[in-house]
């Protein structure tokens, strides 16, 4: 199950995969990232969107941080703004690794309860769990957004997490 290490690891590719699809989906522009391209949130911007609500919600579980506006039905056009989603994305991946940095290793432990408001009721899960989803909502819908720069004509960078950076392997 997840442990600090495991979190900290995948903060980083969390980063490093952010960063190759925001630069993978900047020179397309507004009218390519913003076309419906049948995905379930439609376009790679709204995708986007809604990668960075859900991380925000799962990390204000997680650490108390500040929840973002909304649910998951508004998730997809909180961030329209290319230029500062591009800015929050960025900071908001800070953010993440530096929980994973400063987590303590029993905060794993144990269960979280929250109020999802997804299925409108009161949760308990194991934290080690959530960390999981956590980080595989991001990749999930991180594989959405690849094929859909894809077909837009982009060309991200590797996904695979041995090749990630060693820039990325010393956070």
């Amino acid at each position: 199950m997840p442990n600090r290490a495991y979190a900290r690891a995948m903060a980083r590719y969390n980063l490093w995969q952010n960063e190759n699809l925001v630069t993978a989906a900047d020179p397309i522009g507004d009218a390519a990232r913003l076309a419906d391209r049948g995905a379930f949130f439609g376009s790679i911007a709204r995708t986007f969107s809604h990668i960075l609500w859900g991380d925000q919600i799962w990390l204000s579980r997680f650490a108390g941080t500040e929840p973002p506006e909304g649910g998951i039905a508004g998730s997809a056009d909180l961030y329209s703004d290319w230029e500062d989603f591009k800015t929050l994305r960025a900071g908001f991946d800070r953010s993440i690794l530096d929980w994973a940095k400063n987590v303590a290793p029993d905060w794993f432990e144990g269960d979280l309860h929250w109020f999802s408001g997804a299925v409108g009721r009161e949760m308990r899960q194991p934290k080690s769990l959530l960390v999981l989803q956590l980080f595989n909502h991001q990749t999930h819908h991180r594989g959405q957004i690849h094929a859909m720069l894809t077909a837009a004509g982009a060309q991200p960078g590797d996904t695979d997490v041995p090749f990630m950076p060693d820039r990325f392997a010393v956070m």
